[in-house]
């Protein structure tokens, strides 16, 4: 089997570093920000969100999200390519499951954080119209 590699791959292969100070290597981030990119698009955390309940068979995916099909097969070829999720032939379906359990997690800490900054702005929201009702006695 022959693997193909773009430039950017290779590129994330290189062992360049940062400056002295940083112990950090570049292609760490590159690595990293590949991975949230991967999760930047909402029909993709939808999927993932429905692969931690469960494995899902194409069209199961497509009756929960919606959309077309064309759409989800791009969404799941994304999530396939970077490992996230693994795909298997059942009869005449194919199944999806979620590859890496740690997912579950980091949807888990998005989640909290979003709930975290939403009360903060609610309660800043809150603060601004109790200034304002004052403002205007």
């Amino acid at each position: 089997m022959t693997i193909a590699l773009s430039h950017e791959d290779i590129f994330m292969c290189e062992t360049m570093h940062m400056p002295e100070k940083s112990t950090t290597s570049v292609p760490l981030y590159q690595a990293k920000a590949e991975f949230f990119r991967t999760l930047g698009h909402p029909a993709r955390i939808r999927i993932l969100e429905l692969l931690c309940e469960r494995d899902h068979a194409v069209h199961e995916l497509l009756e929960k999200i919606g959309g077309e099909p064309s759409s989800l097969s791009q969404q799941l070829a994304v999530l396939r390519r970077t490992s996230m999720v693994l795909s298997r032939r059942v009869g005449g379906e194919v199944v999806y499951s979620i590859s890496v359990p740690e997912v579950r997690d980091l949807l888990l800490a998005a989640r909290k954080i979003l709930s975290g900054m939403l009360a903060a702005q609610a309660e800043l929201s809150s603060e601004l119209a109790q200034e304002g009702a004052e403002a205007a006695r």
